[in-house]
């Protein structure tokens, strides 16, 4: 059976690269029906942080990417130093003793041409004339991370390594040990790296955000795992949007790319608003409900939650992520609100006092207030005073909302309900009000 592995450490955050690493490596052994083990790599006591470890596990949690196996190298240093001895007593490793009398284990490393058949790059050689003698224990008893790595991968029955090219490097130390040990050599897929949008590798300055501040901002876990595949593989047909179900029965690992990918914000963003789009409002008011209490839009208990829902509704197809909507629609729960000082002096500058006043008039009178009738009544006035519509829909939506732009005015209208839109339309009727 087929068995791959994800091996974060502990010492920061799960960023992106390490997210599409773990996607790739869950995807192969769900494509191939095999084991996903999890190895949390935490020899390094001083820098592994529980707060890194549980944000690891709750973000590959989020994005769906359920373990079958989950191991600790912390729990195995006795199993490392077992393998270590194996190698001295064989002659294939010394001990060096440091002048405080601690003991490191080194291997000794043979001059040999070493080939790697890569399921990504093809044939890969190295020459082992330009390795040095290789660490296996330091000297505070601590193995180090190519001598762990192949210890666990043969012993955990690791079938296939995938990783990022950036290990490249260490697949021939790791061959050496390999060989040394009497270990079966897995198979082994070094992924293309992420590159900034602006160019070079990413830094958090260029989105190497971890995964959990991408779920802070309101991106859903199906949109960052689809946008996650498509940075090195393709479904084919030029298609972008893919259910992961499909995307199990046609992922080959083979077919994923040699040459970096570039990680673009504003895709992710359209991919996000796509998913947005066909996700339920009830759903996403359930996702939105803490951070519109942590605002104070609402209250923890006491709220109309249908309202909430419909607003949702209302503005989903516009988002390209959750928190967008508490930036845009904090109008309908705020009383008093901020206007756009450009728009005011683009549109509220004049005194609308006659129209504004007219509109409430005809508002008041409405005995059916929905959006039809708001909207008869809005299209009456402007045929009434002889100007076009545009004359007076900018300035009302400025008044009511604050904003240039927004959900359709007479939505924007019936759901703030007659009493908020007269308040807000009589604050411009008169100028001592409106200052």
């Amino acid at each position: 059976m087929m068995r791959v592995r994800f091996a974060p450490s502990p010492t920061g955050n799960l960023h992106i690269g390490g997210g599409r690493t773990a996607l790739f490596n869950w995807l192969y052994a769900k494509a191939s029906r095999g084991a996903f083990v999890l190895r949390i790599e935490d020899t390094d006591a001083a820098r592994s942080r529980k707060e890194y470890l549980d944000e690891i596990l709750q973000s590959l949690a989020w994005l769906g990417f359920n373990w079958d196996e989950i191991y600790y190298q912390s729990q195995r240093f006795d199993i490392y130093r077992e393998h270590a001895q194996k190698l001295v007593s064989e002659g294939l490793a010394y001990i060096e003793k440091s002048e405080e009398g601690k003991e490191a284990i080194i291997f000794r490393v043979s001059p040999q041409k070493i080939k790697v058949r890569d399921l990504i790059r093809g044939d890969i050689e190295f020459d082992a004339t330009t390795i040095k003698d290789q660490v296996l224990i330091k000297s505070d008893g601590t193995p180090t991370y190519n001598f762990a790595c192949v210890v666990d991968d043969a012993t955990m029955h690791i079938t296939h390594v995938v990783r990022g090219d950036d290990h490249i490097s260490n697949t021939p130390k790791q061959i050496l040990l390999y060989k040394a040990l009497g270990f079966n050599i897995p198979g082994f897929a070094h992924l293309p790296l992420i590159l900034a949008k602006e160019g070079g590798r990413l830094s958090k300055r260029k989105g190497a955000t971890a995964i959990s501040e991408y779920r802070a901002m309101g991106y859903l876990p199906e949109a960052l795992v689809n946008y996650l595949l498509l940075l090195g593989w393709s479904p084919g047909d030029n298609r972008e949007i893919i259910d992961i179900c499909e995307a199990i029965s046609l992922f080959d690992i083979k077919a994923v790319n040699k040459t970096a990918a570039v990680l673009d914000l504003d895709k992710l963003d359209w991919m996000n608003n796509q998913y947005l789009k066909r996700t339920d409002a009830e759903k996403l008011a359930d996702q939105l409900m803490p951070l519109l209490v942590e605002k104070k839009y609402i209250a923890q208990e006491n709220y109309d939650r249908q309202y909430v829902v419909s607003l949702v509704q209302l503005f989903k197809d516009r988002l390209c992520v959750l928190n967008d909507f508490v930036d845009w629609a904090d109008f309908f729960f705020l009383d008093n609100i901020a206007v756009d000082e450009e728009a005011r002096g683009k549109f509220l500058s004049t005194d609308l006092s006659k129209e504004f006043r007219l509109f409430i008039e005809k508002l008041e009178k409405l005995e059916i207030f929905d959006i039809i009738h708001i909207e008869e009544t809005f299209r009456e006035l402007v045929q009434q005073l002889n100007i076009q519509s545009r004359a007076l829909i900018h300035p009302i939506r400025v008044a009511l909302t604050g904003k240039t732009v927004g959900p359709g005015l007479f939505e924007v209208i019936y759901y703030l309900g007659k009493e908020r839109t007269k308040k807000r339309l009589m604050r411009w009727v008169t100028k001592e009000e409106a200052e």
